[in-house]
């Protein structure tokens, strides 16, 4: 599903962000990357976002190269992506449901469709109910559960999250974590950035460690 194989990434400013990486995900994988500030996790999440581009090396996703993607082609390779921020990055003039359905309305999809996947979405993630609401009147653990449920309104068949609970406290990242694992179980690939190690001890999945921007190692947690 995801592919990474020796891939650089260098900024004329900042030298080397990424150095020689390689992994490989299996569809309905779930793997943690973890590593000090400035490791190169985000680095490494917007390249398969194809936020920016790799100096070197090749990305595939669901057998699609990166490298060959024109920029004209980016969105449609997105719409096979779920991206999760730590700071949310909701509409605060938007509803709840307005949020969600961004990715479908951006799609083209019909409006009775995106009512009933917007819905589902909501669902999934214990907020239907709460759709005509604003995301400042709800708590920061709601925030990021609408913040979930539009990366997976699309059906993506990979979901990229970058520090998804870094702002909540051990309950709330629990129950986040719950919500990937039942996304896992249907055959989605989830590759997560995430600097809290107690977390990830606490569940058995592949452990990518970077340091310096080199990944030094893979295991289970």
């Amino acid at each position: 599903m995801l592919t990474v194989d020796q891939v650089f990434k260098r900024y004329a400013d900042a030298g080397d962000a990424l150095c020689d990486v390689s992994f490989h995900l299996q569809k309905g994988e779930m793997a943690f990357l973890t590593g000090h500030s400035g490791a190169g996790k985000s680095t490494l999440l917007k390249l398969i976002a194809a936020i920016e581009r790799s100096t070197r090396g090749q990305l595939l996703v669901d057998g699609q190269n990166l490298n060959r993607l024109s920029d004209r082609q980016i969105p449609y390779l997105r719409r096979k992506l779920g991206l999760i921020f730590q700071d949310y990055k909701l509409l605060f003039d938007r509803t709840v449901f307005d949020n969600v359905a961004l990715p479908l309305v951006v799609a083209g999809v019909g409006q009775h469709e995106v009512a009933r996947r917007v819905r589902a979405a909501l669902d999934k993630v214990g907020l239907l109910g709460k759709e005509n609401k604003y995301p400042l009147a709800l708590s920061g653990g709601e925030q990021q559960r609408i913040g979930i449920a539009r990366a997976v309104v699309n059906k993506p068949a990979l979901i990229l999250a970058d520090e998804p609970t870094g702002n909540l406290d051990p309950e709330l990242s629990a129950e986040i974590m719950y919500l990937f694992e039942q996304f896992k179980q249907v055959g989605v690939t989830i590759l997560i950035a995430t600097h809290d190690i107690a977390l990830v001890n606490q569940l058995n999945h592949k452990v990518l460690q970077l340091e310096r921007g080199r990944l030094i190692g893979q295991q289970l947690s």
